[in-house]
C-alpha cells in the first residue's frame, strides 16, 4: 500500500479512466490532495461548460475516507523554500505549483503521483510517474 500526494495530472488521468492511474489510486492506503492541485483543477473546471459535473466528481473523490486535503501551512511553506533553494543551486527550476505540490509530499512523507517526469529532479521527494495507458 502506498501514500500518494496527487499531482493534477494524475487526478485528470484517473477521471479519464486511465487504468494505471485508477490502479494506483485504488490501491493507495492514503491519498493527499494538495490545495494547489485543487486550485489548478477549479481553474480548469471554470473554463469548461460542464464544470458542475466535474466539481461534483471532485467533491465525491475528496469525501473518500483515504483522501485528505493538504493545506499550505507553515511546514509546507518551509519545505517549499528548501526545495526552491535546492533546485536553484543545481540550476534545475520547476514550475512553482509543482514545487508546492512536492512540498506537500515532503511534509506528509508521501510520494508524488504524477504524469510529469520533471518531479524526478527533486531528490528529497519521491515520485511515481504514470505511464500512458496501453
Amino acid at each position: 500500500m502506498s501514500r500518494y500526494c496527487l499531482d493534477t495530472s494524475a487526478y485528470i488521468r484517473f477521471l479519464r479512466g486511465d487504468a494505471n492511474a485508477v490502479d494506483a489510486i485504488d490501491s493507495a492506503a492514503w491519498i493527499g490532495f494538495p490545495t494547489i492541485a485543487l486550485g489548478e483543477l477549479y481553474t480548469g473546471f471554470s473554463l469548461v461548460a460542464k464544470h458542475e459535473r466535474d466539481t461534483a466528481r471532485l467533491r465525491d473523490f475528496l469525501a473518500h475516507p483515504v483522501v485528505e486535503t493538504i493545506p499550505v501551512d507553515d511546514e509546507v511553506a518551509h519545505e517549499y523554500g528548501q526545495l526552491v533553494a535546492g533546485l536553484r543551486r543545481i540550476g534545475k527550476p520547476l514550475p512553482a505549483n509543482d514545487i508546492w505540490i512536492a512540498a506537500c509530499a515532503a511534509r506528509t512523507s508521501s510520494v508524488v503521483l504524477t504524469c510529469d517526469t520533471h518531479f524526478a529532479r527533486i531528490d528529497r521527494v519521491g515520485c511515481v510517474v504514470l505511464r500512458q495507458d496501453d
